[in-house]
């Protein structure tokens, strides 16, 4: 921090439009609160979403969800971390004593307690005004106010450029196969889109032993990419029919397909792809108000099944550590996801790329 409570960040203040540099306020932490110095944060697509007006967001607000970091701090009835402790964010905190948490279903907790309430400063300030955060993290700053479930402890072996990419796109990709699908060993599966969920849903795919994994994608950089991460056939949607060149390659369809790209048509796809008894798994972040259609008769004569996974379907705290095991065991791989390091100064250009399809993974590296 360069003074008392003050960080560089990167806000949006309107949507369409770009992150803006500036000083922001962060409030010392109160009960069950952790202040975090920001190591590294990823650039996520989501992000990308809100500042196209895709997804709805308060403004300002501080973008960033993917992060690790450092303890600074803990407010009072902390518990689970101390200053010094390397951690995670994760988007969904959970509050362990609501119905859905209790029935195991983390993600979708209805605890409302996470945001400071009404007549409490807010976590973050700009220009003597409020600045939203965003997920309840908003890692595009050199530090966070976290709510103390909304993290996970790590391995401090773990650099944090890798560690950072647990907080989302890893979680999501593995988590669609290990936890939202349960993908057996033996199945045969697709991928539409291999950019950074994609490329960790196949190697999810390679963890549980798939026999067949096909990546689907129109970038010919992004499917050499997929056969790395274990993909075992790859399809150029550029040049040919996806659905009709994956049916073909797996003698009729798989047994789960997988959408990491968030648009109507490669939905559309996945479903399409399935062989009878099939399941889809969309893992791609969907703009709001987006719909896609599919015919009644491959839910009722096919058994086709279809489903949503909000960040792999995850327990990150139990999730999280045992991944990073699997990558220090060399079963993960996290290094070949970061396309770019990069200084919080060139988010802008790194979200640039990332709308032509140019890098899987951006990372900011926090000094």
């Amino acid at each position: 921090m360069r003074e008392e409570g003050t960080v560089r960040g990167a806000l949006l203040l309107e949507s369409p439009g770009r992150l803006v540099l500036d000083e922001i306020g962060v409030d010392r932490p109160l009960a069950h609160e952790v202040l975090v110095q920001t190591s590294a944060a990823g650039c996520c697509h989501t992000d990308l979403h809100v500042m196209r007006g895709l997804l709805p967001a308060k403004l300002p607000t501080v973008l960033g969800h993917e992060a690790s970091g450092v303890v600074v701090a803990v407010g009072e009835e902390v518990s689970y971390v101390a200053p010094g402790d390397h951690v995670v964010g994760c988007l969904t905190p959970f509050c362990g004593r609501c119905e859905y948490c209790l029935r195991g279903q983390l993600t979708q907790c209805q605890f409302t307690g996470f945001q400071r309430p009404e007549g409490v400063p807010a976590r973050l300030s700009y220009r003597a005004g409020p600045a939203h955060q965003y997920f309840n993290i908003s890692a595009f700053a050199e530090a966070m106010l976290l709510h103390e479930n909304a993290l996970v402890k790590i391995d401090k072996s773990v650099p944090m450029e890798h560690a950072a990419l647990m907080g989302c796109s890893v979680m999501t990709g593995i988590g669609a196969v290990v936890r939202a699908a349960k993908v057996e060993a033996g199945a045969s599966m697709a991928v539409v889109g291999c950019g950074g969920v994609g490329l960790n849903v196949l190697q999810g795919g390679r963890l549980v032993g798939a026999r067949c994994i096909v990546g689907v994608d129109t970038s010919t950089e992004k499917l050499e990419m997929a056969k790395r991460f274990g993909a075992t056939i790859v399809v150029d949607a550029s040049n040919e029919d996806a659905v009709a060149a994956v049916r073909a390659a797996t003698g009729g369809g798989v047994d789960y397909a997988f959408e990491a790209v968030g648009k109507k048509l490669t939905v559309e796809q996945s479903i399409a792809m399935l062989r009878p008894g099939g399941l889809a798994t969309i893992a791609g972040v969907m703009p709001a108000g987006m719909t896609f259609e599919v015919g009644g008769e491959k839910l009722l004569d096919g058994e086709y099944r279809i489903q949503g996974t909000k960040l792999g379907t995850n327990r990150f705290r139990t999730d999280i550590p045992r991944y990073l095991e699997l990558y220090q065991e060399g079963r993960i791989e996290l290094e070949a996801l970061i396309s770019e390091r990069i200084a919080l100064d060139d988010v802008n250009d790194a979200y640039d790329m990332l709308e032509i399809g140019a890098a899987a993974r951006s990372v900011i590296v926090f000094k």
